[in-house]
């Protein structure tokens, strides 16, 4: 049965007018005429028999309709442009994966220890994308996630199954000038420091003084940044003393940037899984990486 589409031509102007609004920016980001792109939106719109722009004082406005539509155009057309270049990349062997990932994590552990898998896997592909929260994999083009968090978390994430992968140990760590010449700082010395906070996890501290047994009045207070890769570089600039797992700091406690402040690491309740999309069959390329994945984290483990 023949399909009811536009023309990609059609598609590409609207899209490019409907994000800047305007059919003069829209002809100079596609090297066509004004005139070009009014024809190609006067098709598209003839075609779904309804208005997409209307005319203001200053040029085009999208109408309801129009953004609504222009919404879901963007998405697919991002779409078929990644699945364009993976086609591409890979020159029509092997496979292409899609990974969301928490962004400290994908740099400090994983990127490092894709080579290996590069090696086993030279047919296969995997593009990385930062994302910090979890997400409906039917209105993404991800083929699966590195997560943060609980067990817990992970089970309420709606159409996914996960692996948990490694738990995450978390140890305080500071500039070795602000520990000065003591070997290591006591709990209840830490807690009168200033800590350096992560916005997500806005009970961390907490937590850890809790389990020393130690009052700490101030465990909430402080800067907050989002990402552990900002907390590991203000610490390291003597702001403060960061809650931190021991293995996303590596480098900087191997070069001597950063050094453990009390070496009470807490086993926390939060860990790294893979989640992947739940029920269909899985592809060949997301089996081998997730083969992989866990070999290489049980390897950390042990």
């Amino acid at each position: 049965m023949r399909r009811r589409l536009p023309s990609t031509q059609a598609l590409i102007c609207f899209e490019t007018a409907a994000r800047h609004e305007s059919y003069t920016r829209a002809a100079q980001e596609l090297a066509l005429t004004q005139s070009a792109v009014s024809r190609q939106i006067t098709a598209l719109e003839d075609f779904l028999g309804m208005a997409l722009f209307r005319r203001t004082r200053h040029g085009v406005a999208l109408t309801p309709a129009g953004a609504d539509y222009a919404r879901q155009i963007s998405r697919q057309l991002d779409s078929m442009e990644r699945d364009t270049l993976d086609a591409m990349a890979r020159q029509g062997v092997g496979g292409a994966l899609q990974l969301a990932a928490v962004p400290t994590f994908a740099t400090r552990w994983l990127i490092p220890r894709l080579p290996d898998f590069a090696a086993r896997h030279p047919d296969i592909t995997v593009h990385i994308e930062t994302r910090t929260r979890p997400f409906l994999f039917n209105d993404t083009s991800f083929d699966a996630a590195l997560y943060t968090g609980t067990p817990q978390q992970a089970a309420n994430w709606a159409g996914t199954r996960s692996v948990l992968l490694l738990h995450e140990d978390v140890v305080p760590v500071c500039s070795p000038a602000l520990l000065g010449a003591k070997a290591q700082l006591s709990p209840a010395a830490i807690a009168r420091m200033p800590l350096l906070q992560q916005s997500t996890r806005p009970d961390g501290w907490h937590e850890w003084f809790d389990a020393q047994k130690v009052d700490a009045p101030r465990a909430r207070s402080g800067p907050r940044y989002e990402l552990f890769s900002m907390i590991a570089v203000a610490a390291a600039h003597g702001l403060g003393v960061a809650l931190m797992p021991r293995m996303l700091i590596e480098p900087e406690l191997e070069r001597g940037e950063l050094v453990v402040a009390c070496d009470r690491p807490l086993r926390a309740e939060r860990g790294y899984l893979l989640v992947t999309p739940a029920g269909g069959e899985e592809r060949p390329a997301l089996v081998a990486f997730r083969d992989w994945l866990v070999a290489a984290a049980a390897a950390e483990s042990s």
